[in-house]
Order: structure tokens, then C-alpha cells, then sequence
């Protein structure tokens, strides 16, 4: 505590931004303001502020009888809930033949930012003032380096049995330091543990990293620590549910398990025209992308919370609700150790980038909230892909794929194969679709048309095919051979090439 000759020191002190003299006794806000700006000490000067009642500006004292209600009142401000965190503060009074001096000694805080009602009050020279957005952001990084981050602390109520040190020692002892160190190794497994950062030996427990990685039942010890994944039908949570279900356990047991349900729920694919000839797989989400966001989710979520890591999806788009900021370093490095993350900054910008190759519009990152963000992605539609004949016909939908070629490749034969009336013999183009892959039987292009008849197919069909230079027959020199089968000519390839 401050004494009576460094008070008078204060009193003519240059240090603005550590004094606030007053002369006024019952302006509560005012009081609670300036010690609410002394403790977030935007200068980080690690100097104590003073609060001075009984003084004016220029340091002489106003006459001020401080009484022990006075005192009390003051001293209040500290429990009274309206600044949080809860200050660290003293209050006394010093007299002299002037008058007295109530001073409040204010030490800055390991828990910026402190708030007074909700608002970040600091110090800016001689005045207080609402901190910025920046400043407030400022006071939230110092918060971080003043504390050890959650996942580095011991998690008092476990024991060295409820983590799977077999699976901790395989997984990620021996991909760190290499199989013959931990070989050689001959220490207790608590305190290999501990050189990694796994096991508190003050505490004699496993620290809370080594539980979310390798527990046995983390969420015994974080209730939150699981994946709700829910499929709405609709557009937003209040439609109805199309499938649900929640994922748990330890991060070697947990992200396995999302990679599958990326792979088997999440990401669908369909195969779509790219020409005639030619096909490709096509995705609504990429996988890499989504599988990066979902990663990360579960790196960086604030495993304090009893709320879990929310997965959801949409008729139209994907939802990350919330996804904290870095505050797991351990656990970040243990999931690079495990093959999972890269930890090399450069995963938004790539999930961007899958993003736009994959035709997706780019994520959204809601970045409003000071500790959290959102992240949306839309999902591209694969029933949408468009198709276009070379000579200019209507755009049709994936889904209309069959039609479409169909409308193409009788344009095609119009002018290639006048003999064959395709509006009598439709079958005709089903059967240069089933040719563009591989060449066909008889027998299997009559189960692709559906046609019982083998002379309607063969004689009306096939025959106008081969003699207009579209289709040939496997074995030209025995036609009726039962091995007899029907492939497109390279004249029939390069026709049916200019459909794209």
C-alpha cells in the first residue's frame, strides 16, 4: 500500500495516465470508471494507479473530510459485481492540515479486459476513455500471455488410469521423438509425460491435453467435449431433422470417426457428363476443405464449455457454430504430431482455394464476437451441372443427362445416318451412349434397350450404324461369331466428339 509521503509525491506526479484526482465524493460511475481503466493498464506499464478523493488537479487538497462511511463506500466498489473480473484493489486515508485524502491503489490486471457494466474502460494520458475494438483486442492477447492455456493444465480430478498411456506412447511419444529414444527411455511413464507436457508432477495428475488426446472417458472430465452432428431437411434449425448423431471420445478415437462421416454422410458425388465420351466425379462439398474447418473446430474449441462442437447441415449449406480461438497450443501440436493438422497458417487460405475449384461460393467467417466465429459454407448443387450440345440446344439439368444426349446424338444421326429414323428406332442413340464406354454384346445392348427382339435391334438398328461408318463389329470377319461384339469406329469417336 501506497504511503502518506509517496501520496504527496502523486499529487504533483506527471504520470498521468497512474493519477485521477477528484474532489467530488459521490460520483459512484466516475470512481468505478477510473479504477476499471487503472486495472486493464492499456500501457502496460505493470504500475499500480491511484484513485485520489480530496485533490484538484493541481495537487493542492480541497478540504476533504473522509469518513469512515466515505471509506466504506469506496472500498465497495471491489464486490459490489459491477466491475468484472474483480479488481485488486486497497483503499486508505492519509490527513493532513489541508484536509484529508481518500486513496484508492489499484494494481493492473493478469485478467484484461476488465469491463465496468459491460464496458471496457482505459487510460489514455490523462483522461479515461472506452477502449476500441482494437484496444480491447489488445487487452484480450495480454489476457493470453499472462495465464498457461487451458490444455496445459492439470486436470485435477483424473488419475494416470484414465488416460491410455499405450495409446499416448504408440501414437504420439514415438512419432515425436523417434522409436529409440522412448525405447531407451527408462524414466517413469509419468515423467515422459510430463517432458511432453502430458502429466503435472505437482499436481500428480494428467493434464487436461492429455485427457481430450488419450483419455480413457473424456467427458467425464469436460461434459462438452463431443461433436453434435445434425442434418436439417430445411434451411435453418427449426425444420426437421433428417439425421443425427453424436460423436465422442478421445481425439485418436474422435477425428477418425468425422473423417468417415465426412466421407460416407457429408460429401456426395455424382458422375456427370464432361462430353460425350467422357465423365467425371463431381462433389457438393471438396473434402479437404470441409474436413480442414471440422479439423480445426475441435483444435482451437474452448473445452471449458459444457456446450458442444456443433456440425450442422443444411438443405444448401454447411454451419460451424462457434469455433473458438487458438487458445490449445498442446493439443494443436499433438494433432501435427498425429498427422491430422499442418500448423503451417495456411489452411483457410487453401480451404478457399478447394472451395473455388470445387465451384463453391467462398466460406463465411463471422468474426463479430471477440472470442468465437461462425463459418458457413454452401454447398454446391450437383443436380445443376449443365449440359451443352455442340450445336447450340437448350442447356438441360444433370438429371435430364439421358434426354439431353439423346436430343444431341439424333441431331448426329440425322445427318450422319439418314437411313435410320431415330423417331421410330429411339433405341439407336441408348445404344451409341452404351458404345462411347466399351464395346457392347448384342445380348447386353438388348438388356440396355430392353428390346427382346434381336432382328429389330441388329438389322434395323445396328445395321444403319455400321454402314454409316458410326459402329463396327468386333470381329469383322465372322459376324454371326458369338463372341460377336459392336465398338465405335474412329469416325463415330471423333462425330460424337463434337458433343461437349
Amino acid at each position: 500500500m501506497i504511503t502518506k509521503d509517496e501520496t504527496q509525491e502523486l499529487l504533483h506526479s506527471t504520470e498521468t495516465y497512474r493519477v485521477e484526482r477528484t474532489t467530488s465524493t459521490g460520483d459512484m460511475d466516475k470512481f468505478q470508471e477510473a479504477i476499471c481503466a487503472f486495472a486493464n493498464d492499456l500501457p502496460n506499464s505493470r504500475k499500480n494507479g491511484y484513485l485520489i478523493l480530496g485533490a484538484f488537479d493541481n495537487g493542492e487538497l480541497s478540504g476533504l473530510k473522509v469518513t469512515d462511511d466515505l471509506l466504506k463506500k469506496i472500498a465497495a466498489i471491489r464486490i459490489n459485481g459491477n466491475i468484472l473480473p474483480i479488481p485488486v484493489m486497497s483503499v486508505d486515508r492519509f490527513q493532513f492540515p489541508e484536509g484529508d485524502l481518500l486513496v484508492a491503489e489499484v494494481s493492473p490486471s493478469d485478467l484484461p479486459p476488465v469491463r465496468y457494466r459491460g464496458r471496457t474502460f482505459i487510460r489514455i494520458g490523462p483522461r479515461r476513455d472506452i477502449a476500441t475494438e482494437a484496444e480491447e483486442r489488445i487487452l484480450a492477447e495480454r489476457r493470453m500471455s499472462f495465464m498457461a492455456t487451458f490444455d496445459t493444465m492439470p486436470c485435477l480430478a483424473a488419475k494416470l488410469s484414465d488416460v491410455n498411456t499405450d495409446l499416448l506412447r504408440t501414437k504420439y511419444l514415438i512419432p515425436l521423438l523417434g522409436n529409440e529414444i522412448v525405447e531407451s527411455d527408462t524414466r517413469p511413464i509419468e515423467e515422459q509425460m510430463a517432458a511432453v507436457g502430458m502429466y503435472d508432477t505437482e499436481h500428480q495428475c494428467p493434464t487436461y491435453a492429455a485427457v481430450v488426446l488419450f483419455g480413457n472417458k473424456p467427458r467425464r472430465f469436460m461434459p462438452g467435449l463431443y461433436v453434435q452432428y445434425v442434418r436439417f431437411k430445411g434451411e435453418d434449425v427449426t425444420s426437421e431433422v433428417e439425421n443425427e448423431m453424436q460423436l465422442e471420445g478421445n481425439y485418436c478415437e474422435l477425428l477418425p470417426r468425422l473423417e468417415s462421416l465426412l466421407e460416407l454422410s457429408v460429401i456426395k458425388k455424382k458422375p456427370v457428363f464432361v462430353s460425350i465420351l467422357r465423365e467425371e466425379m463431381v462433389s457438393n462439398y471438396p473434402y479437404q476443405a470441409i474436413r480442414e474447418l471440422l479439423l480445426n473446430a475441435c483444435m482451437h474449441r474452448d473445452m471449458q464449455s459444457n456446450t458442444p462442437l456443433r456440425f450442422y447441415e443444411f438443405a444448401s449449406h454447411e454451419n460451424f457454430p462457434r469455433i473458438n480461438d487458438y487458445r490449445n497450443p498442446l493439443v494443436a501440436s499433438a494433432m501435427k504430431t498425429l498427422g491430422y493438422v499442418n500448423m503451417f497458417s495456411r489452411g483457410i487460405g487453401q480451404v478457399q482455394t478447394d472451395l473455388k475449384e470445387n465451384g463453391n461460393k467462398p466460406a463465411q467467417f463471422d468474426v463479430s464476437m471477440l472470442t468465437a466465429f461462425l463459418v458457413t459454407v454452401e454447398q454446391k448443387d450437383i443436380e445443376q451441372f449443365k449440359f451443352v450440345p455442340s450445336d447450340g440446344a437448350p442447356m438441360v439439368s444433370s438429371g435430364d443427362d439421358v434426354t439431353s444426349l439423346s436430343q444431341a446424338l439424333s441431331q448426329v444421326l440425322s445427318q450422319v445416318c439418314p437411313k435410320l429414323d431415330v423417331s421410330h428406332y429411339p433405341d439407336a442413340t441408348v445404344i451409341l451412349i452404351a458404345l462411347c464406354k466399351e464395346p457392347q454384346s448384342l445380348k447386353e445392348l438388348m438388356e440396355k434397350t430392353k428390346e427382346k427382339n434381336r432382328g429389330r435391334i441388329k438389322n434395323n438398328v445396328l445395321q444403319h450404324l455400321c454402314e454409316s461408318g458410326l459402329v463396327e463389329p468386333t470381329i469383322k470377319d465372322v459376324p454371326n461369331s458369338p463372341k460377336q461384339k459392336y465398338a465405335l469406329t474412329d469416325n463415330g469417336r471423333e462425330k460424337l466428339q463434337t458433343i461437349s
